[in-house]
């Protein structure tokens, strides 16, 4: 695993424990339910996504983008081209 992603898995977690990011709670376990996908590499697609988003931010020295974010989330198990 990328280390960047790595680092983001801590985020991961509090994000699926909050209220405020319940969409990411909700990817998580529809990723979890598909046969082949098992919960560390859950979590690391989504470490990926929102390591994307912050690259993008990044770039385009621009705030966090939650709409972009979500999307990627929803695009899973797919990853994102950027990375």
């Amino acid at each position: 695993m990328d280390k960047a992603v790595e680092s983001l898995i801590p985020a991961i977690n509090e994000q699926m424990d909050s209220p405020e990011t319940l969409y990411v709670r909700e990817t998580y376990e529809r990723l979890v339910s598909e046969p082949d996908i098992e919960d560390d590499e859950a979590r690391a697609m989504l470490a990926f996504c929102l390591a994307d988003e912050i690259e993008a931010m990044t770039a385009g020295e621009r705030p966090f983008d939650t709409e972009r974010y979500q999307l990627l989330l929803t695009l899973l198990p797919a990853m994102p081209e950027g990375r």
